[in-house]
């Protein structure tokens, strides 16, 4: 059977107001709809369907609740000029919430029938997505254990969503360098952990750290590795790339960094433009004397929410990097424009990213 022939749609009978989309602050507004979908050990997932957006129901002994079994995923739905509703590598999206699925010990999910379900969920909230410069509409999906059990144990019953945000452009008047500390005391994750995996705990372990930041007017953190505190990790829940000496370090990953679907896609843009890019292991030290030298032109983060952060200074206890004069670099620009040109389709897409929602 066909799964779009399997997903139930029961509409809701009171649409929400639509917010000023000229305004928009992230993850505040949700749409009318939701998908949700059901798993059990002896059904399996079952019962997937389309649903009006509303609160849930939990046993209060739900696993979730407890031991934070739970996995989630990110991606932006883009309105082209042509007025085509473009997904950018939607099925990387889904690949790597199985592969956090099986870290947690949570039942995979058959990705076919999630992409198909998002589609069919984009289509009828298609007036959600925002038409501004810049603007998308951002999509969770997520896995929580609901199971009500207080062993510590994996969850025999599970739910899975999606649900839609439509969001501001990250950048209101271009993109802008910030301001990166490099953290020396909290670890983000090490080897044989959850680095790779996009679960919650991940991000409730980094929320210190970056208050700690914030309280020294640095907006995000650069996390070094968790046994030597030697080797860069990630930047605040993104991916980092280094330019020095017309090459392109960003660190290998390792199983502690997680695989970022940007990452990847810049990647495999700087090698289509022929520009040296390479993962491998990279000290902080080894960047600090790239600045010595002068070596240090750009250095930049990856992630759905902003695709290129240029970075403008980066503070290493007591060293102060200022990169390319506080500005954005120019291959910087170049990757921002280009990806995002790719997402809303007024560049080429040679690599067959975008998928489109009919």
């Amino acid at each position: 059977m066909e799964p779009q022939q399997r997903i139930q749609m029961t509409l809701t009978k009171t649409k929400k107001q639509k917010p000023n989309f000229a305004q928009l602050e992230f993850g505040r507004t949700f749409t009318d709809h939701m998908f949700v979908m059901d798993y059990s050990e002896d059904k399996g997932w079952h019962d997937p369907r389309i649903v009006p957006y509303e609160p849930i129901t939990l046993d209060p002994a739900a696993i979730i609740f407890h031991y934070g079994q739970t996995v989630f995923e990110g991606l932006k739905a883009y309105i082209t000029k042509d007025h085509e509703v473009h997904l950018f590598r939607p099925d990387k999206n889904m690949q790597r919430l199985n592969r956090s699925n099986e870290r947690l010990c949570m039942p995979q999910i058959d990705e076919d029938l999630a992409l198909e379900a998002l589609k069919q969920l984009i289509a009828l909230e298609r007036d959600w997505i925002p038409t501004e410069k810049g603007t998308s509409l951002y999509i969770r999906p997520f896995v929580i254990s609901t199971e009500p059990y207080l062993g510590v144990a994996p969850s025999t019953q599970y739910r899975f969503f999606i649900i839609l945000s439509p969001v501001g452009a990250y950048y209101k008047e271009g993109i802008n360098p910030v301001k990166i500390l490099v953290e020396n005391e909290y670890v983000r994750a090490v080897a044989g952990g959850t680095g790779t995996a996009k679960t919650a705990g991940n991000y409730a372990a980094s929320l210190k750290a970056q208050e700690v930041a914030e309280e020294k007017g640095y907006s995000q953190v650069l996390w070094l590795d968790g046994l030597e505190k030697k080797y860069i990790e990630e930047v605040g829940s993104m991916n980092i790339f280094f330019k020095m000496n017309g090459e392109v370090v960003t660190p290998a990953l390792n199983g502690s960094i997680l695989e970022g679907v940007t990452r990847d896609s810049i990647i495999q843009l700087l090698k289509y433009w022929e520009i040296p890019v390479v993962e491998r292991k990279l000290g902080i030290e080894e960047v600090y004397e790239a600045y010595k030298s002068g070596q240090l032109e750009e250095v930049f983060g990856t992630g759905t929410a902003a695709v290129i952060s240029p970075v403008g200074e980066l503070r290493w206890q007591d060293k102060k990097m200022i990169i390319n004069d506080g500005q954005t670099g120019k291959l910087s620009q170049k990757l921002y424009d280009t990806l995002t040109g790719i997402q809303y389709g007024t560049e080429p897409d040679p690599f067959g990213w975008i998928v489109k929602v009919k």
